[in-house]
Parts: C-alpha cells; sequence; structure tokens
C-alpha cells in the first residue's frame, strides 16, 4: 500500500515584480559607487535591451528611484544618478511619522538630544558664511516680533541653519523630518502666546555663543530655548501626548 505524499509546511515563494528588480538592480551600482551622482544612465530602450525587459518595465523601476531621489532627467529625457536632496528624504521620514503616530512628547525628547549639539558644533565649525546667514535671519526676526507666521517660519530657518553650520551630514539628516513637523506645534505655541521677544532672546544668546565660538554657551542656551518652549506649550493648553499633526510648510530645500 503506498503511503500518502505529506504537505510540506513551506510558505510560497514570493518573486518580486519586474520593475522593482530592476530599480533595486540600478540602486545597487548607485549604491555600491559603481554609478557615481551625476553618471548619465543608458537610455530606458537601452536598458530594457541589457535586463531582457520590457521598456514599460524599465520605465517603471526607474520611476521608483526617481521618486527616492536617486535617479533624475535632464531635458526631460536623460537620466543620470543623484543624491537623494535633505527635504525628499525627511518628506519620508516625516510621513512615517505621522502614520505611526509619534507624539509631541516624542518629539521634542528627540529635538531636545539633537538641537543642543547642533549649537555645540556650529561653534567650532560655523564659517563666517553661516554666521552671517544667522545674523541675517536674527534681523528679520526682529522685524517679526509681532506676526506668528513669520516668526515659525523664521525659527524653522534658525535651527535648519546651524544644523548645517554643524557640518555633520548625519545630525542634518535625522533632525531635517523632526523640524517640518515642529511647524504646526509652535505656530500654536506662538499664536497663543505673546513669547516673539523670549524666542528673540534665546536665538541672540545661541548666536552669541556660536560668533564666539564658544560651544558650551551655544549648547546650554539652545537647551533653555528647547526647554522653554515646552513650557510654552504646556501654558498654551496644548496636549503634550498628542500625535503630531501633518505640516504644510515646504521642506527646507538645499
Amino acid at each position: 500500500m503506498m503511503k500518502a505524499t505529506r504537505k510540506l509546511s513551506i510558505e510560497k515563494i514570493s518573486i518580486a515584480p519586474a520593475y522593482k528588480v530592476v530599480s533595486q538592480a540600478i540602486e545597487r551600482q548607485i549604491m555600491q559607487g559603481t554609478i557615481k551622482a551625476g553618471d548619465v544612465l543608458p537610455s530606458e530602450t537601452a536598458l530594457a535591451e541589457q535586463l531582457g525587459v520590457n521598456r514599460s518595465t524599465v520605465r517603471e523601476g526607474i520611476r521608483l528611484l526617481e521618486q527616492n531621489g536617486l535617479v533624475r532627467r535632464r531635458g526631460g529625457k536623460k537620466l543620470f544618478a543623484s543624491v537623494p536632496h535633505y527635504h525628499e528624504t525627511a518628506a519620508h521620514v516625516s510621513r512615517a511619522m505621522v502614520l505611526h503616530e509619534v507624539t509631541f512628547q516624542e518629539l521634542w525628547e528627540t529635538i531636545m538630544a539633537l538641537e543642543p549639539v547642533a549649537a555645540e558644533l556650529a561653534a567650532e565649525r560655523a564659517t563666517e558664511e553661516e554666521i552671517a546667514a544667522l545674523e541675517d535671519n536674527l534681523e528679520r526676526t526682529r522685524r517679526s516680533l509681532a506676526n506668528s507666521e513669520s516668526l515659525t517660519e523664521l525659527d524653522i530657518e534658525f535651527h535648519h541653519l546651524i544644523a548645517r553650520a554643524s557640518h555633520n551630514r548625519a545630525l542634518l539628516l535625522a533632525r531635517e523630518p523632526l523640524s517640518h513637523l515642529f511647524y504646526p506645534a509652535f505656530y500654536n505655541v506662538m499664536s497663543r502666546l505673546n513669547a516673539g521677544e523670549r524666542l528673540f532672546f534665546a536665538h541672540d544668546k545661541i548666536l552669541e555663543g556660536i560668533r564666539n565660538r564658544d560651544p558650551q554657551t551655544a549648547k546650554s542656551w539652545m537647551e533653555k530655548h528647547i526647554v522653554d518652549f515646552r513650557r510654552g506649550y504646556e501654558l498654551a493648553n496644548l496636549d503634550i501626548h498628542a500625535q503630531v499633526e501633518p505640516s504644510s510648510l515646504p521642506l527646507v530645500a538645499e
């Protein structure tokens, strides 16, 4: 008597769509440095012939790479490899934080960890041009003390300028999506409280530390500034444990 065939408990094999395989193959070349930023890629037709797929498959794979900022077009058709801009990567992470229901408490804790370090590094590494940009921002802030919307945008810009002056790309990439999500909360505080003078004073002290090449002063005043913002958030009767909101503020482009 023949034995019954035993059924194996093996999951179904998952095969990625062809366009994803094309995208991953090109991405791998870019990440390994075989294809460098600025290198012109073969045309869609040439890639289809080289990879043995339809041109429409290549087009879908390229579109995926474009969405991730790894490939761009020149003149409408010519393809070239590129490095994603900070605001492109930030947009992806910001959306993920909103969908993961990150709270303002979590956002504030992370900002508190990053911003003082950025100020400390900026005091050590900022160029004269970067200090001049911060001084210009401070002057525009002084002229906008009565405008909550302008103050909010100028504050976002001030912190972004400091992050750039830190010359730490990992820090800049890490904080950019947080800054974007901070906008609605910051605007709510500035529109409810008359806090423009306090903001200006803190920015002035932080910039003084950077200008004087005094990392400890810049870091200390940044810590005070972030703590003070949380106090303002609570004084404005806003829920610190509420989920962050998506922002309509455009991300700062490089």
